[in-house]
């Protein structure tokens, strides 16, 4: 009679060529696959675009500004990269950007949409300038951009979908109306795009932060100490306590929420708008 197999905690540890590859393949999920991020001058952008590179990726960072994009890339000596410039609310840039991102990395079938403004302003001054200037970035830059990428992703039957949304999305603000209907907007296109594709391999999500520890946030809390007197500290604490953590997040935080949804393992995980906000909303 042969001996009993030895119990699971006794069998030995693979080693050599076939547990070194699982090894890298584990630790680069998303090797081979090309990914855009746009807004990747900010800080959130640049942390979706270190967190890709990590897991993997191929990485286009996409910006407005040629000298703030090299300056990320710069960060990122060892991955395989390129920088293009592009203005998301221009649909001739956009096409360009994507021609020549695929000129340089091929067909990307992974895009981050976290391309975004926002301008705080009561409704009676919210002007029409403002209210188009604020969904031509957040709501119809990421659909051209998704216009650029999903017919690839069709026909490579896998991609990945993110929009970087926001609280904003799920709920309302004072003096926030453009900014809110842009992200609500994002949010809708995120839910009926994913429908559409389910089947497909492609999925769409969106991620939604609360107040970040961000440039961003540091205008936010400049225009509350500018139009109410506050210190900037008790205008920080303010935002701070909107969050049941009691602290604003990382982009860090941000970034691994979508590095997770751009993940093979979360085929199934689509139409769906996460909160990355400490219980801000549920």
């Amino acid at each position: 009679m042969p001996p009993a197999p030895p119990d699971e905690d006794e069998r030995p540890i693979p080693n050599g060529p076939i547990a070194q590859q699982s090894a890298s393949v584990a630790d680069t999920p998303l090797k081979d696959r090309h990914a855009v991020v746009t807004g990747a001058g900010g800080d959130i952008g640049a942390a979706i675009v270190a967190e890709l590179a990590r897991l993997g990726a191929r990485v286009t960072l996409m910006a407005r500004t040629a000298a703030t994009l090299e300056a990320r890339r710069a960060a990122l000596p060892t991955a395989r990269t390129a920088a293009v410039t592009l203005d998301v609310a221009d649909p001739a840039s956009v096409r360009t950007a994507f021609a020549r991102a695929r000129a340089e990395l091929g067909p990307p079938t992974i895009l981050v949409n976290a391309a975004g403004i926002g301008e705080a302003a009561p409704f009676a001054k919210t002007d029409v300038a403002l209210w188009r200037r604020t969904l031509d970035v957040d709501l119809t830059g990421a659909f051209l951009c998704a216009a650029e990428v999903v017919p690839g992703a069709l026909a490579e039957k896998w991609g990945r979908i993110v929009n970087v949304a926001s609280t904003a999305g799920l709920r309302g603000y004072k003096y926030m109306t453009a900014y809110c209907a842009a992200k609500h907007g994002l949010i809708g296109l995120t839910r009926a795009l994913a429908l559409e594709v389910a089947t497909t391999g492609v999925t769409v999500n969106a991620v939604c932060p609360t107040y970040a520890d961000t440039e961003m946030t540091q205008r936010t809390i400049k225009n509350i100490v500018a139009t109410t007197g506050r210190s900037p500290e008790q205008a920080r604490g303010a935002l701070e306590r909107m969050n049941p953590l009691g602290r604003l997040i990382t982009p860090a935080e941000v970034a691994q929420a979508v590095g997770w949804l751009c993940l093979p393992t979360s085929a199934a995980i689509t139409g769906q708008s996460i909160g990355v906000a400490g219980g801000e909303v549920m």
